[in-house]
């Protein structure tokens, strides 16, 4: 599977996995307490300077961020036709502000070292005989997966625009499926011959 992880090295890949991690967890959690319209601004400025900050981006992480814009611009005006218009502004700034650090976070840390930091925060059930390395594994692979998802997605839409000349929109969510359902099985496949299960 393909990733959005950027090879050439940003400010923001000096961070420490768990560091970034922790702020992307504080980031979310103090979005979703306050209501301030300007603090949700602020946010989202700010989460926008650090993703244009970190160069260009791969095709996937491009076709996530604009997907993203669109439902954050119909969640707006959905809730300014109810009236909501606050209400809306404040939920596309959260939308927006969490997929940007999270595309961030993505383009900057490789998969192997968001996996050492689950297994760290997970260990202490370990004396409760749980599985930790199973759990953090399904953690890596649920964010791995989101991003092949996307990546995949642009892969069949550029395909489908030089055959027609436009964008193959919800004609692609059959061939997507597939796709994915087959990258799933291989991966299964994989785990199941790598841990002997």
């Amino acid at each position: 599977m393909q990733s959005l992880y950027l090879e050439q090295r940003t400010w923001l890949h000096g961070w420490a996995p768990g560091l970034k991690l922790l702020g992307l967890a504080v980031t979310g959690s103090v979005l979703f307490l306050t209501e301030e319209l300007l603090v949700l601004a602020l946010a989202a400025g700010v989460s926008t300077v650090v993703f244009l900050s970190l160069g260009r981006p791969a095709p996937g992480a491009r076709r996530l961020v604009l997907s993203v814009l669109i439902a954050a611009s119909l969640v707006a005006g959905f809730h300014a036709c109810l009236g909501q218009v606050t209400l809306g502004l404040a939920s596309a700034a959260r939308l927006l502000t969490m997929t940007l650090l999270g595309v961030s976070l993505s383009m900057s840390t490789r998969h192997t070292e968001t996996l050492s930091v689950f297994e760290r925060l997970l260990s202490p059930l370990g004396c409760l005989g749980v599985r930790v390395g199973r759990i953090s594994l399904q953690l890596a692979l649920m964010i791995r997966f989101t991003e092949h998802f996307f990546i995949q997605w642009k892969r069949l839409d550029d395909a489908h625009r030089v055959r027609t000349g436009r964008s193959g929109g919800w004609r692609l969510i059959p061939p997507l499926s597939i796709l994915m359902l087959v990258a799933a099985r291989r991966v299964g496949d994989a785990l199941q011959l790598r841990m002997g299960k």
